[in-house]
């Protein structure tokens, strides 16, 4: 359970950036190699939790752009507006 507990941690240490890029390679290894069962299982699991990370950034960010917002909604790009 401990070592779950530090596998968690690591993951919401990183960036989303870092998060993505590590979910990438997750994919191209599961997609390029034949691996033993238990292998893609651990990769599976790890490009999960990444994906998981990836999505918590994204709604994080999402609320800090509704924060800018006056009327807290999210705005389309082009249509933002100047505070």
């Amino acid at each position: 359970m401990e070592s779950q507990e530090k596998a968690a941690e690591q993951f919401e240490e990183l960036s989303y950036e870092e998060s993505y890029a590590q979910l990438q390679e997750v994919l191209e290894r599961l997609e390029a190699a034949e691996l033993p069962l238990a292998d893609s299982l651990d990769l599976y699991e790890k490009g999960v939790k990444l994906a998981s990370r990836c999505g918590v950034l994204l709604e994080e960010a999402e609320l800090r752009v509704r924060m800018w917002q006056p009327d807290g909604n999210l705005a389309q790009l082009g249509d933002a507006q100047e505070l």
